[in-house]
């Protein structure tokens, strides 16, 4: 009875499916925040390389004369 009584105390206890739900979290997160990044890196390459095309073919001229 009294190992009937311990697994019954062992099954009822929540404290660690409360940290199963933290890593989870906290994984969907770090996943989202690496995607993002990945996107605006590769977004930022594209605009940088355009940006610095269009400004070196750019003339610029000296309004003192």
């Amino acid at each position: 009875m009294m190992k009937f009584f311990k697994l019954k105390k062992f099954h009822d206890e929540e404290d660690g499916a409360v940290t199963v739900d933290w890593v989870v979290l906290t994984a969907a997160v770090v996943g989202l925040g690496a995607a993002a990044l990945a996107l605006v890196r590769t977004n930022t390459q594209s605009l940088v390389s355009k940006i610095g095309t269009y400004l070196g073919s750019a003339s610029v001229e000296s309004t003192f004369k």
